[in-house]
């Protein structure tokens, strides 16, 4: 079968095309704009991409066209498939039908860190010897691709968006998975390009609530009032909390102050005479939300059959995703790295967990408010304290953003500076750093490629400095 999707190079999409590969379809795909991980996991695939959104590329006809939900009635192609009457799904719909049946669906949701917590659960159960399938939203390093089908009596883990579906179905993602196990891992304001409030988020997470069997589980992050409020309007399923309360089921605490060594408590049925299992976390990653990440992965491992001291240890071999707290290059003692963080919660958790692991040297900050939530100006209130943490930030205003961050980042006196051209953005930060100096560039997009134009600038400075030297 030829499946055709239009809007390709999404994180999502991609890794659907993946699959759809692997099943043995010819796969061709349309979008503008791409940037790697996603185009270069595409192109080594053997998947036929094409650039920008035109009618001809639905010539010859495919069987099936795959509609992204970043598609909108009005683009071309999308108004050449509906007058020619192709037969079309969303990505989420083919998913559910040609995928995850006869599959133990484990579904990762929350605002943040779904990513990453997928991630960690594929791993575990690859450690255990499970050979999982999974579609996540960015690339796992331990598999190097964002979609396998994996062993179709392994689990299958998706990453489960509360995004829309697509221009003709309204309803998120995640209602779609009907998951044995859901991983609710936070949830807060987002996408308010789609969502007039918190109170239209929560319905949509209690619609993934319901989907799941009474004989499933639902792992629920404790301290979060949001996700209390979508269980106290109906639960049908097992319920555990993870988190630090003394209460939740799954309890972690923290053995050093950037997270990076940690304590793991299961308790199945809150004994009181202590914990039924313990384990210690030693890993590379920081941050005591990616700890969270680790224990809820841990839990929906457990459920798996992966024991809790084995799933431990196999931590310590696990690698962020690409654009996850990923090091980009090192130049002259000065580290780039790239973070996927956009929300100013993530923000803000990013920035801490690497100020703790920052003991030598200062923490830069190069930010692109670029979703559509920031685009709009949600939230825009939160991003001054999202950054308290960074020693310097360097703001860029992408086009289109809805509002000026110039009295934003007046606020910041001295500690910010706003730019426009990223090449003098690029030499602005360059010329603050020095030896053991972290730059952070957080963003959802290409950033048009500011981590190399950075490492490239660094690299320059360094060759001019040691010339200069030599002189």
């Amino acid at each position: 079968m030829h499946l055709h999707i239009i809007g390709i190079c999404g994180t999502f999409m991609g890794s659907l095309a993946l699959l759809a590969r692997e099943l043995g379809h010819q796969v061709s795909g349309s979008d503008q704009h791409v940037y790697p991980p996603m185009s270069t996991q595409l192109v080594d695939a053997g998947i036929t991409l094409m650039e920008g959104y035109h009618a001809e590329h639905l010539s010859p006809a495919p069987d099936l066209v795959v509609v992204g939900n970043a598609l909108s009635r009005g683009n071309e192609e999308v108004e050449a498939l509906l007058n020619s009457g192709l037969p079309y799904t969303s990505g989420a719909q083919w998913l559910a039908e040609h995928v995850l049946p006869g599959r133990r669906v484990i579904a990762v949701a929350g605002t943040h860190g779904k990513t990453t917590t997928a991630s960690i659960v594929a791993w575990l159960l690859e450690s255990g010897g499970l050979a999982p399938g999974f579609l996540i939203g960015g690339v796992p390093r331990n598999f190097g691709v964002s979609a396998r089908l994996g062993d179709p009596r392994a689990p299958f883990v998706v990453e489960a968006d509360e995004y829309d579906t697509a221009f003709f179905d309204k309803r998120s993602k995640f209602v779609h998975y009907r998951p044995h196990i859901a991983i609710l891992n936070n949830l807060e304001f987002d996408h308010a390009d789609i969502f007039p409030d918190l109170a239209a988020i929560e319905r949509q997470f209690h619609h993934l609530v319901r989907t799941v069997p009474s004989q499933g589980q639902l792992l629920v992050a404790d301290e979060q009032p949001a996700l209390e409020r979508v269980l106290a309007q109906g639960v049908w399923t097992p319920v555990a909390h993870f988190g630090n309360q003394a209460t939740s089921q799954w309890q972690l605490t923290l053995e050093r102050a950037d997270a990076s060594r940690f304590q793991v408590l299961y308790s199945g049925s809150q004994a009181e005479d202590g914990p039924e299992e313990d384990g210690v976390v030693e890993w590379a990653l920081t941050g005591e939300y990616n700890a969270r990440n680790a224990l809820a992965a841990l839990a929906a491992a457990s459920l798996c059959g992966i024991d809790l001291v084995r799933g431990c240890a196999a931590l310590a071999r696990f690698e962020t995703p690409r654009r996850r707290q990923e090091v980009r290059g090192e130049i002259n003692g000065i580290q780039v790295i790239d973070d996927f963080a956009h929300h100013p919660t993530a923000i803000a958790a990013t920035l801490k967990g690497l100020r703790a692991a920052t003991t030598k040297g200062r923490l830069l900050a190069v930010i692109e408010p670029r979703s559509n939530t920031m685009r709009l100006g949600a939230l825009r209130e939160r991003l001054v304290e999202s950054v308290a943490d960074a020693d310097s930030v360097f703001w860029f205003q992408p086009t289109g953003l809805d509002w000026s961050m110039e009295e934003l980042v007046a606020s910041q006196g001295g500690h910010a500076q706003l730019h426009s051209d990223i090449d003098k953005l690029v030499a602005a930060v360059v010329t603050q750093t020095s030896p053991l100096d972290r730059i952070v560039v957080m963003s959802n997009g290409g950033f048009e490629s500011v981590h190399e134009r950075l490492l490239a600038a660094l690299s320059s400075a360094q060759t001019a400095n040691a010339d200069e030297g030599h002189k």
